[in-house]
């Protein structure tokens, strides 16, 4: 019987809106072209390299935690959460999970943590990239909502943009009340 890693990544922790959205991946036996940390790659490039992970993966899921759980548990614990909620939906079971960075969930797999994982292990770079390019095509929707805010340009982070129209326009129900400087406008 074959056995598998999962990877799993998050994004979104640091943007003032919308969800935070994890990925976990298994690539079996695949091999991806140019996989790297999402952060690293254009935007265009990381939807190529997703279509190429949606393909050849051996399984992928997704885990989502909205801005209003986030206002709820904190950030912390929300990411934690898309973890875990992206890993118990994997259709293979994995012999072993790897987390980037140093949180760590339950899980009924071995499950390790490791810093810059999204560096240099496949799978966590692959979780990575379709974890960001979910998370981005979640922000181009909301940007078709609500244009003044550009979310598409700036993906919900507190740019100077993104600031300035939060200034101008106020707060949407999708901003995360509990976040600097959202939470000072909404005392």
């Amino acid at each position: 019987m074959e056995e598998f890693i999962a990877g799993v990544d998050e994004v979104g922790r640091g943007s003032l809106v919308g969800p935070v959205v994890a990925a976990a991946v298994i690539l079996g036996r695949a091999k991806i072209s140019q996989l790297k940390d999402s952060k690293k790659l254009s935007e265009s490039k990381r939807s190529e390299i997703a279509q190429e992970i949606k393909k050849k993966a051996k399984s992928i899921s997704i885990g989502v935690v909205s801005s209003k759980m986030i206002d709820k548990i904190n950030i912390k614990r929300a990411s934690i959460l898309a973890m875990q909620k992206a890993a118990i939906n994997l259709s293979y079971r994995p012999k072993k999970i790897i987390v980037d960075g140093v949180d760590t969930f339950e899980s009924e797999f071995p499950l390790i943590s490791v810093i810059k994982a999204d560096n240099f292990i496949p799978e966590v770079m692959a979780a990575s990239i379709i974890a960001k390019v979910y998370r981005d095509e979640l922000l181009k929707k909301l940007d078709k909502k609500y244009p003044e805010f550009y979310f598409s340009s700036h993906k919900g982070y507190p740019t100077k943009k993104h600031i300035e129209a939060i200034n101008t326009y106020g707060i949407i129900k999708e901003h995360r009340k509990s976040f600097s400087p959202i939470k000072n406008i909404n005392e």
